[in-house]
């Protein structure tokens, strides 16, 4: 996994998963090999039959070596069927549902994105979600001990 969006997890419950493709520069792909990424604050939109990843920061790979145009946080297109898109602008325009990106990673060597559907959660599920975490480590702690 080349860039991860942790806090995605905690804010959003995700409902569907997809792989996208995404169009980048040569250089962006090897910032991103480097962990020269952020997905923070990043969100999918659809416009006009494309998906677009849109606020997903890359850095430049060699920064001297840039030209001066560059923009690390320039919209950038995502590589899905007709129907994969389709069916995700009808979930966005849905009430509550947004398209985040969850993961970056490499496979068979081109760069995919793991796109999630996603609920907003309310302040007292996070707090829930941590307690039962808490507990789950409190229980294997315990069982370690005894076991």
């Amino acid at each position: 996994m080349l860039v991860s969006n942790k806090k995605a997890f905690h804010k959003y419950s995700i409902t569907d998963k997809y792989e996208a493709g995404i169009d980048l520069l040569g250089t962006e792909v090897k910032s991103l090999r480097n962990g020269g990424g952020s997905l923070e604050g990043a969100y999918v939109s659809t416009r006009s039959g494309e998906a677009l990843l849109v606020g997903a920061n890359i850095s430049a790979y060699q920064p001297a070596n840039v030209s001066g145009d560059y923009e690390p946080t320039r919209t950038r297109r995502l590589l899905l069927t007709k129907k994969e898109i389709n069916k995700l602008s009808g979930l966005e325009s849905q009430k509550g549902l947004t398209v985040v990106p969850l993961n970056v990673y490499d496979k068979n060597g081109k760069i995919k994105v793991e796109i999630g559907v996603a609920r907003g959660k309310k302040e007292f599920d996070k707090r829930d979600v941590l307690k039962k975490r808490s507990s789950d480590r409190d229980i294997d702690r315990e069982i370690k001990k005894w076991g």
